[in-house]
């Protein structure tokens, strides 16, 4: 992994030698908390260099958004967390274009655009190795000393799942990391995974847990209070209640033991319940008691902002903004909270289909298209089967919005969602990619029928393979 990194900075350093001398930059971005922290990252290193910018978010990128760029003749354009799949289409528009991204590429990278750097060109992993939003960090780094946005970088990565896999982050994102501390803007440490632990009540913590998914407690708040009654917890004060950070270490033990038991005794796999612990992030410049102080919550405030078409909201307070763009970035995050507990319930109720390589469901206009990708991937804790990956449908304009999540095991025997979803939604005249464990497309309304059965085929090949 040292060779692929020294790789990656000689392109860095060659991406940002086009950057500089420019007057002016327009950056493009993903609508997505690594899209958001990429975005940040670049603006932030391009004003220290004294390099006027300007930001603009998509949802995908595709060639009519390409095309009218074009139209715009900016001086330099730099694509974050996007550009790798579209490399044929930015070449031929005459575009200038730094790309920063980590998704597989398509075509002929090299062949193509030089100002490229992606972690596959140098053989790293853009799911687990490193993110959007840290590629970009080596890139700003090359424009200056930028190492203080190295907790941006680590939002970004947690936002995309990075630590997933192995329960902390490895390799380029350990080394973005290790960089954060020395420079203490981040620290980490083992502890529960549940999302709020800075913000919310503890039976709040437990009434939204979506991952593992509580049997019994989960929505449900009553039964949360009554949880922490029967452990014999103290969870509130005379003037306000109590959160996790206001907890001793014991009692933090007992409740962690007691949702063991809870969760064994429902009849839920051993392997969910491991996931209540892990390695968590916290962004030392950030006031304790606030979402920006822990990564994970950070991340999903950003989220928030960019799933509900406010992205420039969660730029903003990643450049600082604690005051208005916070507030409203804030009530953005208790709307979307509400929402995915909502999807979960629509898609337990609903179930899901199951073929013979893969699962599915079609929410239809039941769940917002820009959050159906973050609901598919938490529906393994409800009504999913891990052992096949999930498929899910939205209505979105224009077509329909696919979202596909898979689960490691399933990469290590064979499975490439980018792969698959990029070939059958081409075939049936829509447009995907991603990584090999997530990825998604937008195909035709009329076409749902003959994708998802091609998609099952070619699924079974690749699972077929090992």
């Amino acid at each position: 992994m040292s060779d692929c990194l020294h790789q990656m900075r000689i392109r860095a350093k060659k991406c940002a030698d086009t950057i500089q001398g420019k007057h002016e930059v327009k950056v493009i971005s993903h609508i997505d908390a690594d899209g958001i922290t990429s975005a940040a990252i670049i603006c932030k290193a391009l004003n220290r260099a004294g390099i006027e910018n300007s930001v603009s978010f998509v949802k995908q990128l595709d060639e009519n958004t390409i095309h009218k760029l074009a139209d715009q003749n900016p001086e330099l354009v730099i694509f974050t967390d996007m550009g790798s799949g579209m490399l044929e289409h930015i070449l031929s528009s005459g575009l200038q274009a730094v790309i920063s991204d980590h998704h597989r590429p398509r075509g002929d990278p090299e062949g193509l655009v030089k100002d490229h750097i992606n972690p596959h060109l140098f053989g790293a992993n853009g799911s687990t190795d490193v993110s959007g939003s840290g590629t970009t960090y080596m890139l700003a780094n090359e424009l200056g000393d930028n190492r203080d946005l190295a907790d941006l970088a680590i939002v970004g990565a947690i936002g995309d799942m990075q630590n997933r896999r192995n329960g902390h982050l490895v390799n380029i994102n350990r080394e973005i990391l290790e960089e954060g501390v020395s420079n203490r803007v981040l620290s980490f440490e083992k502890d529960v995974m549940l999302f709020g632990k800075q913000t919310r009540p503890i039976f709040k913590l437990l009434q939204y847990a979506s991952d593992p998914y509580l049997p019994g407690l989960t929505g449900n708040e009553d039964a949360c209070i009554d949880f922490l009654h029967r452990i014999g917890l103290r969870f509130g004060d005379d003037d306000r209640w109590r959160r996790w950070i206001d907890l001793e270490q014991g009692e933090k033990q007992r409740i962690v033991s007691a949702l063991m038991q809870h969760g064994l005794s429902s009849g839920q796999e051993s392997y969910k319940l491991e996931r209540l612990i892990g390695e968590v992030y916290i962004l030392l410049n950030e006031r304790e008691g606030t979402e920006m102080r822990d990564a994970t919550e950070y991340s999903t405030l950003l989220n928030a902002t960019g799933r509900y078409d406010f992205a420039e909201v969660g730029m903003t307070v990643c450049m600082g903004d604690r005051e208005d763009a916070y507030q409203k970035a804030s009530k953005l995050l208790i709307e979307h909270r509400s929402n995915l507990v909502n999807g979960l319930t629509f898609v337990k109720e609903k179930g899901v289909t199951k073929l013979s390589n893969l699962q599915y469901f079609d929410a239809g206009s039941n769940i917002k298209e820009t959050i159906i990708g973050i609901v598919a991937g938490m529906s393994t804790s409800v009504a999913a089967d891990r052992n096949y990956p999930i498929i899910a449908f939205a209505d979105a304009e224009g077509g329909v919005k696919v979202s596909a999540r898979g689960t490691q095991d399933l990469v290590r025997k064979g499975l490439n969602l980018s792969e698959a979803l990029a070939v059958v939604s081409a075939e049936v005249g829509g447009a995907g990619g991603g990584h090999d464990i997530a990825a998604g497309a937008t195909i035709p309304e009329k076409s749902k029928d003959e994708f998802i059965r091609k998609l099952d085929a070619i699924i079974g090949l690749q699972v077929a393979k090992k």
